[in-house]
């Protein structure tokens, strides 16, 4: 926020852009989302996985800000953090030696995702319609706590696990913005994150669409649906995936200058 007040103190007035951006705004706001869930993980009786599993909304607060650095180039920045607790029974057959092991777990699972990207943007075109073009980058932390009581074959143990790890990956987006009148605008956006190699790896997909309204000159309404799939891996001494879906509407306050 200071750097967008500092910038536009620093902009001439006269400078002119599309109707469909901002010179700085700031949207703070929640995600309510339906999650897909699906976890894989190795424990010391072999590997569990709880498929996909369709769990009750929730709903995630998000912060993003756009800063205009010229007519045509900014700033783009988005955050979100998920977390939720599964209870859930999970099952695999192993092979030991030459013989098959089946194992299964009642499982409780906490999930902790922190998503935040940094992506500088070119926009083309300065009518109403504008498209954007990004690169950038993207930090997440991912975690995943395990806790059950196991059956193998036939024989009860208990164990548990936990693993946290953070990673830093590149990002693309492309969006596009129409302004039907200065007030009431349209707008599409999808970004990407690739990490190959290290400890934590996969990606992440975030794609909207949605409409904003200005009731007020500087501070308005913004309607979207979402869809955010993360897939993510951990290989070392303990193979784990984490899988998560997340898709639903979210509603931001935004203030615009």
């Amino acid at each position: 926020m200071l750097l967008g007040t500092a910038w536009l103190a620093a902009t001439p007035a006269a400078a002119q852009v599309s109707p469909a951006l901002d010179r700085f705004s700031l949207s703070v706001g929640a995600f309510h989302a339906e999650p897909t869930f699906g976890a894989r993980f190795d424990t010391p009786y072999g590997r569990l996985d709880s498929g996909d599993v369709k769990r009750d909304a929730v709903t995630m607060p998000r912060i993003s800000a756009d800063l205009l650095l010229f007519d045509s180039q900014g700033l783009s920045f988005d955050y979100y953090r998920y977390s939720r607790s599964y209870s859930q029974s999970v099952g695999g057959n192993f092979t030991v030696g030459p013989n098959q092991v089946a194992a299964s777990a009642d499982a409780t699972l906490d999930t902790k995702i922190e998503f935040a990207k940094l992506a500088y943007k070119w926009w083309i075109g300065s009518g109403n319609t504008v498209v954007g073009l990004g690169a950038g980058a993207a930090y997440y932390r991912v975690g995943l706590d395990a806790r059950a009581n196991a059956t193998v074959n036939g024989t009860s143990a208990a164990f548990s696990t936990s693993q946290s790890e953070d990673a830093i990956a590149p990002l693309l987006e492309v969006g596009v913005r129409h302004a039907l009148t200065p007030d009431f605008r349209l707008f599409a956006d999808a970004s990407g994150v690739w990490k190959n190699g290290g400890k934590v790896h996969g990606s992440i997909y975030n794609a909207a669409v949605g409409v904003e309204w200005f009731p007020i000159k500087n501070v308005g309404l913004v309607l979207s649906y979402g869809v955010t799939d993360i897939d993510l891996r951990r290989d070392d001494t303990i193979d784990t995936r984490l899988r998560v879906k997340l898709q639903g509407p979210s509603a931001f306050l935004k203030a615009r200058f």
